[in-house]
Order: C-alpha cells, then sequence, then structure tokens
C-alpha cells in the first residue's frame, strides 16, 4: 500500500470521527508537527507511528510482504 493510500484513509477516518488534529495527536501520543506534515504528504512515519494513530483512531496496521515476481 503506498502513503497516499494510507494518508487517505486516517485522514478520512479522523474526519469521519470529527476529530481534530490536535485532538488526535494528544490522544496518540504523535506530535501534532509529526500529524500534520503527514496529513500533507510530507515525511514518512514510522511503523510505530501508524500505529500510534490508528489505535487512536480504531483501526488496525495490516502489513503484507511481497516477493519481487508479486510485484510484477
Amino acid at each position: 500500500m503506498h502513503f497516499e493510500s494510507i494518508i487517505k484513509q486516517l485522514k478520512d477516518r479522523r474526519e469521519e470521527l470529527q476529530v481534530t488534529q490536535e485532538t488526535l495527536a494528544d490522544i496518540s501520543g504523535v506530535g501534532l508537527r509529526t500529524l500534520k506534515q503527514f496529513e500533507s504528504g510530507k515525511g514518512n512515519p514510522t511503523l510505530e507511528t501508524l500505529t500510534k494513530l490508528t489505535d487512536a483512531l480504531g483501526m488496525e496496521v495490516h502489513l503484507q510482504i511481497k516477493t519481487p515476481e508479486q510485484n510484477k
């Protein structure tokens, strides 16, 4: 999954729940500046950051590892 898709899903969920960036930063433990950069498409979040955000939004992170043959 590409970061753009992940960002969109997180932002859509945050807006669906009517949670501000400030509130999400507070409840997730992710810095507001980091969250704003992430939602604006800047920066690459760590798995830990993604997990904190998804936990706070009632979501889950699922990873899929592909072999080079599967990427074709």
